[in-house]
């Protein structure tokens, strides 16, 4: 029996790209420099790191199908902060965002990691951009880098 496990080693001459909301910027900022450092620390080069920065989160997958259909990334880190409001927007821009990021995950075969933060308030995003929860931003980039070396592995 086979036994396939990514680690987080970057595939020689891997690139990655990083595309984050300017939406809510002190959390994407921070979510940015999460996964920037995480990149960084398992040995990807900042050449070797695209940054998009695109309107919204509503935005992000459409960028994303763009870096895919280009074919020079291992894997593509997505970032954005989706509060909670008073009408459904909320609902359908989070929901529409990820679905989409799915989407372009299996249409093109890509790994698409989804570091967009669907909070209720600010403080929740506060927790999860370098707060009690971590950065999510850092995160998204491990399971890029995980994610790169696994596909590279199987068959």
């Amino acid at each position: 029996m086979t036994h396939y496990e990514g680690d987080l080693r970057a595939p020689d001459g891997a690139r990655f790209a990083i595309i984050a909301s300017r939406w809510n910027p002190r959390i994407t900022d921070t979510l940015v420099s999460g996964a920037r450092k995480a990149f960084a620390d398992h040995g990807v080069a900042e050449d070797a790191i695209d940054v998009i920065r695109v309107p919204g989160a509503w935005e992000i997958p459409l960028a994303a199908a763009r870096i895919a259909a280009g074919s020079a990334h291992r894997a593509i880190v997505a970032l954005g902060c989706v509060v909670r409001g008073d009408t459904r927007h909320y609902e359908q821009v989070a929901d529409g965002c990820s679905d989409g990021l799915m989407r372009v995950s299996l249409d093109f075969g890509l790994p698409v990691c989804n570091g967009v933060l669907a909070v209720d308030d600010a403080e929740d995003a506060e927790r999860r951009a370098g707060g009690s929860h971590g950065n999510k931003g850092e995160e998204a980039a491990l399971v890029a880098i995980e994610m790169a070396q696994l596909l590279e592995q199987m068959p």
